[in-house]
């Protein structure tokens, strides 16, 4: 299976604190890959140097078998690699609508009846303004918004942090939805039942550095591993 995303022996730095130390993973097509670690290990530091908001001091990015290490995070996007970051990211003023259809990118392969096949929930509240809706409902639009350009690959970062249970069901089954469309997805989450439910491979990061990578098999009967370097009870 061809990598769509590759990472190789990333490292990222803050100032002088060495964040990323060595990172590698692959995501490939038809894949929902999980990246996972305690709070500080490096998770989101990981996708923000993929996405070039943070430029790796050495390594290697590609992204459908191309070069994009240390290209600015504009061309990066247009390439198809897209985050959807902790904040969202929506226009509050906008609404839902007007939100979506200036994040429409020509020669993209989704239109806006598209992203309301998957969440209808928009659909019905295309006329509201983005400040208006749920949390929940927020962090749809964001997804939604970086659909429509159509990307190569989707990481997400947290996609049901503070969400109520039956809106992380919902937002469960829209991700698998995307992935089964033909997106894969490169997923950072704290919600192991999440991760369970949708990743076919899950990576462990522990301060900065990737120190475990299993199977959704194997993953769901190494409880020891799960306690280790998560620190919860599976």
């Amino acid at each position: 299976m061809t990598a769509t995303l590759r990472l190789t022996d990333l490292h990222s730095y803050y100032g002088k604190s060495h964040i990323l130390q060595g990172v590698s993973l692959e995501l490939s097509e038809g894949e929902i890959v999980t990246l996972l670690g305690r709070n500080g290990a490096g998770k989101s530091t990981t996708l923000k140097t993929a996405v070039g908001a943070v430029t790796p001091r050495s390594g290697r990015v590609e992204l459908a078998g191309r070069d994009v290490t240390g290209q600015p995070a504009h061309r990066i996007a247009k390439a198809g690699l897209s985050l959807v970051p902790e904040d969202r990211g929506i226009f509050q003023l906008l609404s839902v609508e007007e939100n979506l259809r200036i994040a429409v990118k020509r020669g993209s392969p989704w239109a806006i009846s598209d992203i309301y096949k998957i969440f209808p929930r928009l659909e019905e509240r295309r006329r509201n303004g983005g400040g208006q809706l749920s949390g929940g409902e927020q962090q749809m639009l964001s997804i939604a918004r970086a659909l429509l350009g159509g990307p190569k690959v989707l990481m997400l970062d947290e996609p049901v942090e503070g969400l109520a249970p039956i809106i992380v069901e919902e937002i469960v089954s829209q991700i698998g939805l995307i992935r089964d469309a033909g997106v894969p997805i490169l997923l950072v989450e704290q919600n192991l039942a999440v991760c369970r439910a949708l990743a076919n491979r899950h990576y462990i990061l522990e301060m900065g550095r990737i120190v475990h990578e299993a199977s959704a098999t194997e993953f769901a009967s190494d409880s020891e591993t799960i306690d280790r370097y998560l620190g919860v009870k599976a």
